[in-house]
């Protein structure tokens, strides 16, 4: 254990400034979901040409996506070459200007764009944050504090529902995410720097070479690991909670579920299981062991979701709730991604693993409608089912394959 390690607890100013750093964060980057057709209708789309409708949110939610992939390696970078406070001010002003600019916004392609420049500051605040917290807390402590910062984090998307709920107003919500940025900018002034990060500067080796998970065949190999067991993460969210509605028509026909709701319930649970599954990997010392529980559950809550159980718009709710809980495996994914790589890859491992996974909704989405739907005529309820076991298919796998990283000491670089 360094010096500094022992100067911070699980609720020291770090910690605390990291879960409202990502609450912010969850805020602004689900924000779209929850206020899609009042903002769209804002925009002049005739919400009932439902081509139109789908066609525009496509388009805003793909651009956010390429500015999370594309933020996700640049944030990186600059997280292992500059520092990861560098990151933590950069992206917050970034993407807090951008959402106060969105809601100004006036046509679609407006709107798209100015996601697109959130996206990019979106994809730095976790991993970094992750990153610095795994190197300031003892050992001991780190697995505890990234939950708590996820789990603190994650209940920035009811923040979102309840805030849309109260001011019904789409350009309100997005100026306040802005303000929500710039004065958590202003807290993080008072946070220190990695002494890992400055031990290593001090080194002659690369830092921040994002080729360098390419160069090597074990490395690349965690590299992969780390991406695909988060899979499950964003099918249940894009898929089954986004299109909760649809799920709800064919499951049971008329119908009252607001997807945005489903959203505020399934992001209760997924913070609930955030702070779990830390004291369980505490609990267990492994966290692969409390990932496959996790793992488990969510087989359960998808069983139960496609099962006839589901006849109600309040079973709808309750399930979106579950699924979310058994889901709650962020903070663990993106730890388990920071913990497999030395201090001069840390950052950029630990901000382009989630940013990928995230992005690998963009293939899933391609699945879900365009393969299995469009070409072989799936209904929306067996491209769900058979999406399904294919992404837990591989992100137990990827989990079984993947190194424990529990009792690692992080005090050491790449070469």
């Amino acid at each position: 254990m360094t010096q500094q390690q022992k100067q911070f607890g699980l609720f020291s100013t770090p910690v605390i400034v990291a879960a409202l750093g990502y609450f912010v964060d969850i805020y602004d980057l689900l924000l779209f979901t929850i206020v899609r057709e009042p903002s769209l209708k804002g925009l002049g789309i005739d919400l009932d040409n439902k081509v139109a409708v789908l066609a525009a949110s496509a388009k805003i939610i793909d651009w956010q996506m390429v500015g999370l992939l594309i933020g996700g390696i640049l944030w990186g970078v600059i997280g292992d070459k500059k520092g990861r406070l560098s990151v933590l001010f950069g992206s917050i002003a970034m993407y807090s200007v951008a959402n106060f600019v969105t809601g100004y916004v006036q046509t679609v392609e407006h709107y798209a764009w100015a996601r697109f420049v959130a996206g990019i500051g979106l994809a730095g605040e976790l991993g970094a944050g992750i990153t610095l917290i795994s190197e300031l807390l003892p050992q001991k402590k780190r697995g505890v504090g990234t939950s708590l910062v996820a789990g603190i984090g994650l209940s920035g998307a009811v923040f979102a529902y309840f805030t849309f709920k109260l001011t019904n107003d789409w350009r309100l919500c997005y100026k306040i995410g802005g303000c929500l940025g710039i004065g958590l900018l202003l807290l993080r002034l008072s946070v220190a720097e990695s002494g890992m990060f400055k031990q290593t500067k001090q080194q002659n080796v690369q830092r921040g070479n994002f080729l360098m998970f390419f160069t090597k065949g074990t490395r690349f190999k965690k590299y992969i690991l780390a991406i695909l067991i988060g899979l499950p993460n964003w099918f249940v969210i894009g898929i089954l909670i986004n299109y909760s509605n649809r799920f709800a028509k064919e499951f049971y026909g008329n119908n009252h579920v607001e997807s945005g709701r489903s959203i505020m319930f399934a992001y209760v649970g997924i913070a609930l299981g955030d702070i779990l599954i830390g004291l369980l990997s505490q609990y267990l010392q492994s966290r692969k062991k409390a990932l496959f529980s996790f793992y488990g559950l969510t087989i359960a809550s998808l069983i139960l979701f496609f099962s006839p159980f589901i006849q109600n718009d309040n079973k709808m709710y309750l399930v979106c709730g579950l699924l979310g809980f058994s889901t709650g495996y962020w903070a663990i994914f993106v730890t388990m991604g920071a913990e497999q790589f030395g201090t001069n890859l840390r950052a950029t491992a630990a901000t382009t693993i989630p940013n990928i996974a995230r992005g690998a909704l963009l293939l899933i989405n391609l699945l879900f409608f365009d393969v299995f739907q469009k070409s072989f005529g799936y209904s929306l309820t067996q491209s769900g089912i058979i999406i399904g076991f294919i992404v837990m298919s591989i992100a137990l796998l990827s989990a079984y394959f993947s190194e424990e990283t529990f009792h690692k000491d992080l005090n050491y670089v790449e070469e």
